[in-house]
Formats: C-alpha cells, sequence, structure tokens
C-alpha cells in the first residue's frame, strides 16, 4: 500500500537532531521516539539527538520554536500520538499543530519532520508507533536524513 521509504546509505556528518515528544499517550511516543533515535544512529552514527519533553501534542510548536532559536540543530523530529474521538477536538490540535510546524520549519529554515499522528484506535497506534514495519519514527529518521542531504546537495553541481 503506502511505500516506506528504504534507509538512506549510511552518513559520516555529525549532524543535530532535535527530537520534541509529547507524554500524553506516553507508551506510543515513546515508541516512535526509541524507533528514530535508534534508527539515526545506524544511519549517521556520529550525529548527536536532544530530546525535549513536552505535556501534550498543542505544546510540541512552542518547544520546536524554542529548541530551533537556542540550540544549534540541523533538523527537529516532532512526535506526538492523538486519539480521534467523537468531537473536533483532536482535528482542531493537529491542524493547528500542522500549521504551525510548516510555519517554523520556513521561517528559521530548518526541516521539522511532522509526525503528530492522528489515530482511530489502539491498533492504528501500534502499528504506526510500536511496530518497525510501519513505524512512523523510523520514518521520520529516514526522511530527515534524504531532507538534509537534498538541501545538501543545492548548488553543488
Amino acid at each position: 500500500s503506502n511505500q516506506f521509504p528504504v534507509r538512506p546509505d549510511s552518513q559520516s556528518t555529525p549532524w543535530r537532531f532535535g527530537i520534541v515528544a509529547s507524554e500524553y499517550n506516553q507508551q506510543y511516543v515513546d515508541g516512535l521516539v526509541g524507533f528514530a533515535k535508534d534508527e539515526l544512529q545506524v544511519i549517521a552514527p556520529k550525529s548527536e539527538t536532544t530530546i525535549l519533553r513536552v505535556p501534550g501534542s498543542f505544546e510540541i510548536p512552542i518547544a520546536v520554536q524554542a529548541v530551533v532559536e537556542r540550540q544549534r540543530v540541523d533538523a527537529i523530529l516532532a512526535f506526538g500520538v492523538i486519539f480521534d474521538g467523537e468531537t473536533m477536538h483532536a482535528q482542531l490540535i493537529a491542524g493547528a499543530v500542522t500549521t504551525a510546524l510548516m510555519n517554523l520549519s520556513l521561517q528559521h529554515k530548518v526541516p521539522i519532520l511532522h509526525e503528530v499522528l492522528v489515530v482511530k484506535n489502539d491498533q492504528q497506534a501500534t502499528e504506526r508507533c510500536l511496530l518497525p514495519k510501519t513505524n512512523r519514527g523510523i520514518e521520520a529518521a529516514r526522511a530527515a536524513i534524504r531532507i538534509l542531504g537534498s538541501l545538501n546537495n543545492l548548488g553543488k553541481e
């Protein structure tokens, strides 16, 4: 069904990654963080990763902004899990976070990998957060390294 990105070649660049992760729905978010950290270590063993925890997904953008402004990072991975209930709440939060992260990325010229997931149930959350085959943490790590490679290659022809 969906194309899972292949693992990029091993990189010797000492990149600095920031991870901003929600404490809400912690078991699932911890899965994303763990898989992402491991994948970054495998692909870019000289890189460093700093993790900042925030209460919920709505607080992710302010924390991302703080990381970008106070630390030198090459890319940020944003992780949260929102269960889609019967109200508009999940959609409102997800939409607001998405817009804020895109604006921060463009304003600061730093790739921000958006993995604030809206899921319908535990099965969806488990597949995306806890299982390696469809893990959004792994996907975010690979995408972070790919976008850094793309941006670094600009103007080098």
